[in-house]
């Protein structure tokens, strides 16, 4: 019999357990390797909670007690792990400025454990100001609870999560399948071409990745119309103006440098305006969010019973633990720094970063909380913040010592900006997805403390596993510009820009016209979007525009497809009988088209490896081809017809599985260990 019926107390629900968070540190390492090796490549993560979910589902299910609050826990630290890798986004910067030849492993775990930790206390009184306290869609996270709560069912429950894994697991065979065959040298892995036009210069290119496409399904056709807006903006305008009577002789040349030189720079200003419109928006939040929390704390003291939904850590705790992470962050700045300018004013500038650190992280927080909030955590500023904070930490740097004559002391004040920036960095990732799952939590009734706790072991568990992937990774494929890169070199995009911004800060030859043409385009978008969305229209994000502008073509051109691909078949599922479950569905193919190309990437780094082993001269960076050079042309025109091919065949067996799978999924009454949801 029910408790309801007995009159006896409800027994607790299991929520954080043992088997929960080891299944979770499980999952975390596929998905953090997975999203290491996508932000590295295209400059974007992807947000890992509804795969986990949906894992953790299929494996708790065998055990026949998991409920559908330890499932939540499990895709708590896998998504907190998953999102930390946007870490990646800085770090690989020192590798660029030559002042790290590798990752040193357990500094890199302690810029991200310090970090992450504060990321998770800042977001603890941001949860009552932007989960609870307004009404943000937050997309990613709402989706991730339906999925909790059909699989927590019987019956028709049980087909959906099934089918979502099968999805999942069709999406990733595919997707790693098509780059197995692009390093067999089957297929061609990009195309593209630079020419000449009038009395200038510009191009176009696309990479065949299986995974820009899956990241644009996810960002939704809004910021895949922006994207495209910025890379129309970036190849049509700015690359001809800024190429013009540039060396005709030398096309590639001009191209790469006008690019890299000038347009890239531009778009970080206008990036850094979008990120800057997001934080002014929010401050009201913030404030009431504040309020409650402190509210919350007295009510608690006073002995008046808490709502289980709303019990956090205690206000007092949160401030304990970030004022104790700040002295670890102290001591890896004095280490990190020792023997450089920074210790001809000690006090001055490791004091001035530990303040630049907590209040620069709290309002980053903000940011990527909001913006996870309203668009998906993929789709959150975490670029934009990462160049203001760059920007900042440089700045503060130049108000200290000046521009320094000698070259070794401006690297060293340049890695030591990159340095405080990784930190403030590891705060954003963090903060970027934990309102997600506390936003997931409370759609499920899961216990907010209990959440913080998994998203602190996420934390941990992702920092352990991040430096060997980012070690794998330099020591096989490489980073572009950095010595020694071979063919496959991974782009790392905003480690790149965010390391030329510091260069530029600190060595004075900053160019800040383009940074300001940057920004006024970023205004300008603004006002659009603003517009727009007040006559309810497609919005235009000025973040994504931004994006479009700085990433290269070959990283951008099909995510716009993918958000088109995605459009196309969220307006299909909408007319099924279970639209929700259709667009689940699609989100996880979608998924798996990302997971599967990045876990492929990573392995084919372990091949590399192996491959070279005995270090031989040349490396061999393509241990896999099979075909000679001389197929390279049939390659090319055989790469588009099979990688939409495949696509499309795996968008039509989601669709089959949507068809096929019964209406009324779930029990009609909750059973006796499912959480009311609120």
């Amino acid at each position: 019999m029910s408790p309801e019926k007995t009159g006896e107390s409800p027994r607790p629900m299991a929520e954080l357990t043992l088997r929960g968070i080891l299944l979770g540190a499980l999952i975390t390492i596929l998905f953090t390797a997975a999203n290491v090796y996508a932000g590295l490549k295209v400059g974007l993560t992807f947000a890992t909670s509804i795969p986990a979910a949906v894992v953790s589902m299929a494996i708790l299910k065998a055990f026949k007690s998991g409920t559908i609050l330890e499932n939540n826990i499990v895709q708590t630290i896998a998504s907190a792990a998953g999102t930390l890798a946007a870490i990646v986004f800085v770090l690989p910067g020192l590798i660029m400025v030559g002042w790290w030849s590798g990752f040193p492993y357990w500094t890199t775990v302690a810029v991200c454990i310090t970090g992450g930790v504060l990321g998770v206390m800042f977001s603890v009184p941001l949860r009552r100001a932007l989960v609870t306290g307004t009404d943000l869609p937050y997309p990613e996270g709402v989706a991730a609870a339906e999925v909790l709560k059909v699989g927590s069912g019987s019956g028709a429950g049980d087909a959906e999560n099934a089918k979502g894994l099968r999805t999942l697991v069709i999406g990733t065979l595919f997707s790693g399948l098509f780059a197995l065959l692009a390093k067999m040298k089957l297929v061609a892995e990009e195309a593209g071409k630079n020419f000449a036009v009038g009395g200038t210069a510009t191009g176009w290119s696309t990479s065949w990745s299986m995974l820009l496409i899956g990241v644009g399904h996810l960002v939704g056709i809004s910021v895949g119309a922006a994207m495209f807006f910025g890379m129309l903006i970036s190849w049509t305008v700015l690359v001809p103006y800024f190429a013009s009577g540039g060396d005709m002789s030398a096309i590639d040349a001009l191209v790469g440098s006008t690019f890299r030189g000038q347009v890239r720079f531009i778009g970080a200003g206008t990036i850094g305006v979008a990120a800057i419109w997001s934080l002014l928006k929010i401050i009201g939040p913030i404030i009431a969010g504040l309020r409650s929390a402190l509210a919350a704390s007295r009510a608690r003291q006073g002995g008046q019973a808490l709502d289980i939904t709303e019990r956090d850590m205690p206000i007092g705790i949160v401030a304990l633990i970030t004022l104790a992470t700040l002295i670890p962050i102290a001591w890896l700045l004095w280490t990190f720094s020792a023997g450089g300018p920074v210790h001809d004013h000690p006090i001055a500038v490791i004091g001035g970063s530990l303040a630049y650190v907590l209040i620069v992280g709290v309002m980053i927080a903000a940011i990527c909380g909001y913006m996870a909030g309203l668009i998906g955590a993929s789709n959150s500023p975490v670029s934009g913040v990462g160049i203001l904070a760059v920007l900042g930490a440089s700045l503060l740097l130049v108000a200290v010592f000046g521009h320094e004559a000698d070259p070794s002391r401006t690297n060293a004040l340049i890695a030591y900006a990159l340095f405080t920036t990784a930190i403030i960095f590891s705060i954003a990732t963090i903060s970027n997805d934990n309102l997600q799952d506390l936003k997931t939590g409370q759609l499920v009734g899961a216990t907010p403390w209990k959440q913080q706790l998994a998203l602190i072991l996420g934390v941990v568990f992702g920092s352990l596993a991040i430096p060997l992937v980012l070690d794998l990774l330099k020591n096989t494929l490489g980073f572009v510009g950095m010595p020694g890169a071979g063919p496959n070199a991974l782009s790392a995009p905003q480690a790149a820009l965010i390391s030329s911004i510091a260069k530029g800060v600190l060595g004075g030859d900053i160019d800040w016209n383009l940074i300001g043409l940057g920004a006024l385009i970023g205004v300008g978008v603004i006002v659009v979007d603003e517009v727009l969305g007040k006559t309810g229209k497609m919005r235009l994000p000025p973040l994504a525009v931004g994006m479009g502008i700085y990433l290269p073509m070959g990283l951008t051109l099909l995510i716009p497809v993918g958000a088109l691909i995605g459009h196309f078949y969220d307006r299909w599922a909408k007319k099924q009988a279970n639209p929700e479950f259709a667009e689940r569905m699609g989100v996880l193919a979608a998924t798996g088209l990302i997971v599967g190309e990045s876990l492929f990437g990573v392995a084919f780094a372990g091949i590399l490896a192996w491959a070279n082993r005995n270090s031989p001269i040349p490396p061999n960076d393509a241990p896999l081809a099979i075909m000679p050079e001389s197929f390279e042309g049939i390659a090319m025109w055989i790469a588009p017809l099979l990688f939409f091919g495949l696509i499309a065949v795996s968008y039509a067996m989601t669709r089959k599985l949507v068809r096929g799978t019964p209406t009324g999924a779930g029990p009609e009454t909750p059973a006796d260990d499912v959480a009311n949801y609120r």
